[in-house]
């Protein structure tokens, strides 16, 4: 019965700490970090950062023509 109770309390610590904000946050910036950075190499992946910058552009080119567009 304690073997249980020990076992059940190590479950619940760990599930705790998964669903803790602050571990929530630190996995979700290494998901990101692993998008953006090689894990083995460290170097920046220019092909994901430009089609992120790429979108970025598009978004602020479509607003401002939308813009433009609606004032005329």
């Amino acid at each position: 019965m304690e073997a249980t109770r020990e076992r059940l309390a190590d479950t619940i610590d760990q599930l705790v700490h998964r669903a803790s904000p602050k571990t929530i946050a630190r996995r979700e910036a290494a998901s990101v970090k692993g998008y953006f950075v090689d894990a083995q190499t460290g170097q920046p992946r220019t092909t994901n950062i430009l089609k992120v910058a790429g979108g970025v552009l598009g978004v602020v080119v479509l607003f401002a023509v939308v813009r433009k567009v609606a004032s005329d």
